[in-house]
């Protein structure tokens, strides 16, 4: 049986390899076309050569289109990370049935072809006089772009331990307070992933900017695209490669947060129990005092001590750990004046 079982494993480790293999095949023969030293296509024939890399750090076409789509991603990769993130947490408050529906609508523009929504931005952006035009490009990119936001951060949702919002509040801390001292550091694992998502799919979209845009804006999928049309241009490896070092960095860092995050996580879901087990007695004055004062109808407020008060620092790094630590620890909060 055991013989079975290892024979069957390996037969699905090796099919799996060969999926992925067959997948990244096409995308390492990029590397070596962008090293050709002929003057169109083509593996190297006499050697290896950096001419195009060259031409694409010094023509002012490809710089230009770089410039462009990079003010472009940043710019939308916000928008989609706000509206995003504040879709996902407003859905997972709500926990109804009605929030479902809402999720699935914020999830139409990924469900609808690429060629639909780009025909109802071209009639509407007339309208609206927003063609070609950084404003219009922007706004497509976040309306596209946002549904992977609402994913990943529901996913970190997901498994967000409700507890330590309910520890926030009881303490005396406003809703905006405990969404952006406790559950935006504890999801930004997710919040980080979508923002890549996000800003992988704007330097890839081309349906949409070839119907929204003409002369004034030209992006670099639309740059890549004259040069696959006009002219085969070896540049353009080039431009691929250095996508796929970007996309491929930018996962590394993503993935090393996210373990990082998970540390922290982990970390603070002790030192919550801890706590609980712990917890004083309404007694105390300090806890009274904090209660009276920071209290829901109160115009005072709470500000959190530095994470070193506790004396646990030491043992958690991640600022998402300290922040958790600080808003279910009574010793960590102390009333504020209230400001003039």
């Amino acid at each position: 049986m055991e013989g079975r079982r290892g024979l069957g494993y390996g037969v699905l480790l090796a099919g799996a390899w060969m999926v992925l293999s067959f997948l990244v095949a096409p995308m390492a023969v990029v590397v070596p076309v962008s090293l050709t030293d002929r003057r169109y296509l083509s593996f190297p024939q006499d050697g290896l050569s950096l001419q195009y890399y060259v031409n694409l750090a010094t023509n002012d076409v490809w710089l230009g289109a770089i410039w462009q789509s990079v003010v472009v991603a940043i710019a939308s990769t916000i928008g989609c990370v706000v509206l995003g993130t504040l879709c996902a947490v407003g859905c997972w408050r709500i926990g109804s049935r009605l929030a479902e529906g809402v999720r699935a609508l914020m999830l139409m523009p990924i469900i609808v072809p690429s060629i639909v929504h780009a025909l109802g931005f071209y009639r509407m952006w007339i309208d609206l006089r927003l063609l070609d035009t950084f404003t219009g490009v922007i706004l497509v990119h976040v309306v596209t772009g946002f549904p992977y936001v609402v994913i990943t951060v529901s996913t970190a949702l997901a498994t967000f331990d409700p507890r330590l919002e309910q520890a926030a509040r009881n303490l005396g801390a406003s809703m905006t307070q405990t969404l952006r001292l406790v559950i935006v550091p504890c999801i930004m694992p997710g919040i980080l992933a979508g923002a890549v998502f996000a800003f992988v799919h704007s330097w890839d979209e081309l349906v949409v900017l070839l119907f929204i845009t003409s002369r004034k804006l030209y992006l670099l999928p639309r740059a890549i695209w004259a040069g696959i049309n006009e002219n085969v241009d070896p540049t353009i490896a080039a431009v691929a490669t250095v996508l796929m070092l970007a996309t491929l960095s930018g996962l590394l860092l993503e993935r090393y947060l996210r373990r990082r995050a998970a540390r922290g996580g982990r970390l603070a879901t002790l030192v919550a129990r801890d706590t609980r087990r712990r917890r004083r007695r309404p007694s105390d004055p300090r806890l009274i005092d904090a209660l009276r004062t920071g209290g829901r109808g109160s115009r005072r407020r709470y500000r959190a001590r530095s994470a070193d008060d506790s004396g646990l620092a030491p043992a958690i790094s991640w600022p998402g750990a300290r922040v958790a630590r600080a808003a279910i620890s009574p010793r960590s909060h102390r009333p504020c004046r209230t400001p003039p």
